[in-house]
Formats: C-alpha cells, sequence, structure tokens
C-alpha cells in the first residue's frame, strides 16, 4: 500500500496505523513527507529525535508506553481490593516487552501482582479472557494497540461475560460499553497530524517539524456497566473524568 502511494506521487503519506505502517512508509520514500502516529518514534528508528526529526518523516508520538502505568494506576484506585491484574498486549507489537516491563514496575509500586496474557487473534483474546480466571484476575488493563483497538465488541462482551473490571485506552469502548477507559483524545491527536499535513502542503518541511506530543487526555467511566459488575466508582475518579456513562 505504500509503494502504491508512492508510485501515485502523493504529495503527502499519513501513516496512522502505528508504527508498522510508518516503517512501511519510511521503506517505500525518502522523499515524499511523511506524516505519522506512533509510539517511541525514535526508538523504532524512525526519526533521529523529537526536536529534530530529519528527514522526511515528523508526527505525534501517542504516548502507549508513559499510559500503561496511568491506567494500572486508575484500575487500582477502582478495584483498590485487587491483589492480582493483568495487562492485555499483543505480542506480534515491537513495543510489547516494554509495555510488559512499565505495566510490572507500575505493579509493583502498587503492591499488587500483574499477570500477562497475550493475544494477537480473535480466538487468542477468547482463551485470554479464559486465563483471566486461572490467575484469579481481579481486573485487566487492555493495552494501546491497532489489533486490540479493532476487537471492541469481543473485547466488551468477553468482559462482561467474565465479569471482570477492564481499563481500556479509547474513549470509545466505554461509550460502547466498556467500564472505563483513559488515554488521548483521538480526536484532537487526528487534528494535530492533520495540522501538520497542512503545514507541509503549504511548504514546511518534515525535517524542520518538532514531533508532537498529545495534550488532551480522556477519562471516560460508564456507570451502567459498573453497576452491573457490582462496583461503586470511588468519588476521586468520578471528578476526574471527562465524560460519566449513566
Amino acid at each position: 500500500m505504500a509503494s502504491d502511494l508512492v508510485g501515485r506521487r502523493v504529495d503527502v503519506i499519513i501513516a496512522m496505523g502505528g508504527t508498522p505502517s510508518a516503517l512501511a512508509a519510511k521503506s517505500a520514500t525518502s522523499t515524499i513527507p511523511i506524516v505519522f502516529l506512533v509510539s517511541d518514534p525514535v526508538a523504532s528508528g524512525l526519526i533521529a529525535s523529537l526536536a529534530r526529526p530529519g528527514g522526511n518523516l515528523t508526527g505525534v508520538d501517542m504516548f502507549t508506553l508513559e499510559l500503561v502505568a496511568k491506567r494500572l494506576e486508575l484500575l487500582s484506585e477502582l478495584v483498590p481490593q485487587a491483589k492480582v491484574l493483568a495487562l492485555l498486549v499483543n505480542p506480534n507489537t515491537w513495543l510489547a516487552e516494554r509495555l510488559i516491563h512499565n505495566a510490572r514496575e507500575a505493579a509493583s509500586v502498587k503492591g499488587v501482582q500483574l499477570g500477562i496474557v497475550k493475544a494477537s487473534t480473535e480466538s487468542e483474546i477468547d482463551a485470554a479472557f479464559a486465563t483471566l480466571d486461572q490467575l484469579h484476575a481481579d481486573g485487566l488493563i487492555v493495552v494501546a494497540d491497532p489489533f486490540l483497538d479493532g476487537r471492541q465488541e469481543q473485547l466488551i462482551t468477553l468482559a462482561a461475560r467474565h465479569a471482570v473490571p477492564v481499563i481500556y485506552a479509547l474513549r470509545e469502548f466505554a461509550v460502547a460499553g466498556g467500564l472505563i477507559s483513559y488515554g488521548a483524545s483521538f480526536t484532537a491527536t487526528f487534528r494535530l497530524a492533520g495540522v501538520y499535513a497542512a503545514k507541509i502542503l503549504n511548504g514546511a518541511k518534515p525535517a524542520d517539524l518538532p514531533v508532537q506530543q498529545p495534550t488532551t487526555f480522556e477519562l471516560v467511566v460508564n456507570l451502567k456497566t459498573a453497576k452491573a459488575l457490582g462496583l461503586t466508582i470511588p468519588p476521586a475518579i468520578l471528578a476526574r473524568a471527562d465524560e460519566v456513562i449513566e
């Protein structure tokens, strides 16, 4: 797909499918400007530095690594009696081990055990939730990942079936029936990418545009789902919530 875009001689490529799509675009062209939405673009080799990207790429750092610890903290606050929490991660993402490391550090700080469940297919998601019962997990953190983000209905259905509190990265999960979500606003983040694409179309060079970082984060709580799980949302979380769904 990246090669096809290069063949069409487009003026800008916006890579919105995470690091794999950005790397594919970079491999396909060293001249057409690329605007990405990824996590840790320096570590993945996309750019030289956040302040001075160099080359033909710039974009937005999605903060995936930094936010996994925050979600664990929120889930611990939501389920204070929890002794075991679990992390659902796609093992095929290049960030998997770093996400696990960050989550384990956060779990250690909170004094809870952390079980790791992995899934990169629909059937593996089913198996992961079955494993939660074996782990006696009191809650689950779903990491931000293009594959997992696309399995909204399946994840919400399994969370209800297994009666497990789950925190997600995208507000769309909480709106659709998930318990709680916390993450960068995709609407605001996509707008940042659009602004950079416009600047490039108006003559700016990607190498001169520092990588941006999200400034809008959303905490969304679904009270209906909490009631179904028999959970009382702490007032401190409700006070911080950007949206409460009743």
